[in-house]
């Protein structure tokens, strides 16, 4: 399916309490494609008091809600995921067309949205409580019961899938939320009213609120009903949203930035270790949070693995994302393209531009970048140290085990790691010594939907991922049963 405007939608309005609204004043903002960065749409600019409506419209829904089987609510997930499935196609030509991703790879966020939402249906089924027997005297139990009105406030990059990253765990432990889409994203969303719909959630369960962050993310993270706040994007943001939340006393999970090193050791098989850094740093146009966007090379092997690295970005095929052959594609926003031209200036000071560093030739408009790869580059670089979200790759040699560790953590962030090497024993001393929340050995970035998903430092606060994620949702209240008597020091007592 190719998209063009007048497949589109002209407006995209709030969802709240199973109704498509405008803005509470009547505002809108202006949405615009990547390739032509000019207004095909506009959206509800939502206000603290659209906020308000939406939790007022979740708190009444929360009690059927909640109050559903866990089986049941899983059947309407599952029902979700048919129905994303349903909309496969269209999905993916709207995901492309408004944030500039290749089709092929909106294609495969499609397809793990509908996975996210059966995931954790069975998640939700199969999940079951703890118990504690201390001897004949007394028996605990533990009950888990959803938080209430979650909020979730989602990115711009892969924008369904990741809000079916937050709604799925959400909806299957019982809460009611308010989704507040990324604003310059805000096209898929669109699709999830008739979705939810179609699947049969009752309305006021799910309410989408599209806005600007300072103003309707604010108001979202400010509402006193709203116990629990989701959040992906940058660190920055995720620093605000913390302080903000302490005044209500907030549960927070932030999955913020990353700088994540690859560390190729001169044992590494060497067509594979290149396969995988090409592909985590330029998928997805850079614009990824785990993307290995600092790459350390063995010194042995590091001559030969920068000019080779820097021959493979010059030939990444950037392009229209509607073309299938594009594998990379226009970036999500002129502000964003900016920033990304800011960076290659710097590393241009900083390092060895050994590819890409301009607009493609072939490409008179649109936010397009040749994928760039700088050498050389020393720890304390700013494109060292920084994150980009861009196809830029920052590359240097190291001695031993103990300078590529230096190197891997000599960053403020820590969410991902990539190691490369024959030696499996090295592999597991460097994946227990690099201080990140994941890493993979000899491997690009194949999650498992059950192991948890964060960082640490700064790329993020708590962790999500199967039953991460009901744990972030539900509260967990011990229930203690006295079985015999209960034998009491009677403080007090004359007899």
């Amino acid at each position: 399916m190719s998209t063009t405007r007048e497949h589109l939608p002209a407006v995209i309005p709030h969802w709240i309490g199973g109704a498509l609204v405008d803005a509470s004043d009547g505002r809108t903002f202006d949405v615009a494609d990547p390739v032509s960065n000019t207004a095909y749409a506009q959206a509800a600019r939502g206000s603290a008091a659209d906020v308000d409506r939406a939790v007022t419209a979740a708190r009444v829904a929360f009690p059927e809600w909640a109050g559903l089987s866990n089986r049941a609510r899983a059947g309407v997930l599952y029902r979700i995921a048919d129905a994303v499935e349903a909309r496969h196609d269209r999905l993916a030509a709207f995901e492309s067309y408004d944030s500039g991703l290749p089709i092929t790879q909106a294609r495969g966020q499609a397809r793990r949205a509908a996975e996210n939402f059966r995931y954790f249906a069975d998640v939700i089924v199969a999940l079951g409580e703890e118990a504690f027997r201390q001897g004949d005297d007394q028996f605990s139990y533990v009950v888990r019961t959803p938080v209430g009105v979650a909020g979730l406030i989602t990115p711009w990059n892969t924008p369904f899938m990741l809000e079916s990253w937050k709604l799925a765990p959400a909806l299957a432990s019982g809460c009611t939320l308010i989704l507040k889409p990324a604003e310059w994203t805000p096209l898929s969303a669109s699709l999830w009213p008739e979705i939810f719909e179609e699947a049969g959630v009752p309305a006021g369960v799910v309410n989408i609120v599209h806005g600007i962050g300072e103003e309707a993310g604010q108001a979202l993270v400010d509402h006193p009903d709203v116990p629990l706040i989701s959040f992906t994007g940058s660190s920055d943001t995720g620093r605000h949203i913390i302080r903000s939340s302490a005044e209500h006393l907030k549960t927070v999970s932030m999955e913020l930035g990353g700088k994540s090193p690859v560390v190729v050791f001169a044992d590494a098989d060497l067509e594979a270790a290149l396969d995988s850094v090409v592909f985590g740093v330029f998928s997805l146009n850079g614009e990824r949070c785990t993307a290995g966007s600092r790459v350390l090379v063995e010194r042995p092997l590091y001559e030969e693995f920068t000019r080779r690295l820097a021959e493979r970005a010059a030939d990444v095929r950037v392009g229209l994302p509607s073309d299938p052959a594009t594998e990379v594609g226009a970036l999500v926003h002129p502000e964003h393209y900016e920033r990304v031209l800011n960076y290659v200036e710097i590393g241009r000071k900083e390092g060895r531009l050994v590819a890409g560093g301009s607009r493609p030739d072939h490409l008179a408009d649109g936010n397009y970048l040749q994928p760039t790869v700088f050498a050389d580059v020393e720890r304390d670089a700013r494109i060292f140290q920084e994150e980009i979200f861009g196809p830029v790759v920052a590359v240097a040699p190291f001695d031993d085990e103990t300078e590529a560790v230096e190197l891997a953590n000599a960053t403020q962030f820590g969410l991902a790691a990539y190691i490369w090497t024959s030696d499996i024993k090295r592999g597991h001393r460097i994946a227990h010594a690099v201080e990140s929340g994941m890493v993979w050995i000899n491997s690009h970035n194949v999650r498992d939907l059950r192991t948890p998903f964060g960082g640490v430092k700064a790329s993020g606060v708590g962790r999500e991922g199967g039953a991460h994620s009901i744990d972030f949702y539900t509260e967990s209240k011990i229930v203690h049963v006295a079985l015999a008597e209960v034998h009491t020091p009677r403080f007090g007592a004359t007899s």
